[in-house]
């Protein structure tokens, strides 16, 4: 599959500018593939068993399992406009922010929320979701 260009960053100096890696927001071209990628936490995918020695462990293992279903559909995480991340503490914010921050380009980063909620599924503390557009 021929890799072009689907995506372009939107910046409005009319409102306020991203405070970490993650665009204002993402235009996708038309007629590309779009990626739905469900809420990802640290499973292992080899063991089944949940990976939750550190919050730092867990947070790279979901974008692990997060890259394999990207690269099984043929996108990669350039590919990435939207992300969702959920957390059980905000408190725990800046340093999934910071290993979040390594898989995505600084300069084209997708778009993004992080939503603080009660629970996670298997008591996890991060979730991710995602929504890649490819052609």
């Amino acid at each position: 599959m021929s890799k072009k260009n689907v995506k372009t960053i939107v910046k409005s100096d009319n409102a306020p500018a991203p405070i970490g890696p993650y665009s204002q927001a993402i235009r996708v071209s038309s007629a590309v593939h779009t990626l739905y990628v469900s809420g990802q936490i640290a499973i292992n995918p080899h063991t089944g068993n949940l990976v939750s020695d550190t919050l730092e462990i867990e947070t790279h293992q979901v974008m692990a399992n997060i890259e394999a279903i990207l690269n099984e559909a043929g996108a990669e995480f350039d590919d990435v406009a939207k992300c969702s991340i959920f957390l059980n503490d905000m408190n725990n914010f800046a340093a999934v922010n910071e290993i979040y921050s390594q898989y995505f380009d600084r300069q084209t980063p997708p778009a993004r929320e992080c939503i603080e909620v009660a629970r996670l599924p298997k008591e996890m503390n991060v979730e991710i979701s995602v929504v890649a557009v490819y052609g």
